[in-house]
């Protein structure tokens, strides 16, 4: 599909600003977000990226949850704040972002007719880690979002997503402001 696409550009502002909220610690960018992800539900239904399609899909329920954990998920059903990932969570994160991928790929390889099977795939799972990790405040989730925003840019470029290239370009810049005043954020609370 070539041209813009209205939905990937109302998705675009809604994308930008949830990210921007996120960066602020802001309860909001979870209803925002999930505004955000319908649309690209669509979006990447009609670019046949379906490990992208359904990413989105989960990215609801994740939002969903996130909103809450923000809210009521910190000590004594307290607010959410900012904290290192467990090492063990890294660990069993990373594990299942791999396995993941791959279990993705080789089912969209075989079943589907998707573009790019395991790059969406990985990227799929990476965002799928990096987002819980941001449900629970911990501050390397950026550091995943950064990896996996600079692949986006360019398999969305390929894709002809021009709008949302440009979409995760400034998720990429949003996300280095993210690590930084999470950063700040964390030495705060220590």
């Amino acid at each position: 599909m070539n041209g813009l696409d209205p939905f990937e550009v109302v998705g675009v502002l809604f994308g930008v600003l949830g990210v921007y909220l996120t960066v602020r610690e802001n309860v909001w960018c979870w209803p925002t977000g999930m505004v955000n992800v319908s649309l690209f539900i669509l979006v990447f239904f009609q670019s046949k990226l379906y490990a992208d399609m359904g990413l989105q899909v989960v990215y609801v329920l994740l939002c969903a949850y996130g909103w809450w954990a923000w809210l009521r998920g910190g000590r004594g059903h307290a607010a959410l704040e900012v904290a290192r990932t467990p090492r063990r969570a890294l660990l069993g994160l990373g594990l299942i972002g791999i396995l993941g991928a791959a279990a993705l790929g080789f089912l969209l390889r075989r079943t589907t007719d998707a573009a790019l099977p395991f790059l969406d795939s990985g990227l799929t799972s990476a965002s799928l880690v990096a987002q819980y990790m941001t449900t629970r405040k911990w501050l390397e989730n950026w550091a995943v979002w950064i990896a996996a925003d600079f692949i986006y840019v360019g398999m969305y470029v390929y894709k002809h997503l021009y709008a949302t290239a440009l979409l995760y370009a400034v998720f990429l810049g949003l996300a280095v402001l993210g690590w930084r005043a999470w950063k700040q954020s964390l030495g705060a609370s220590s």
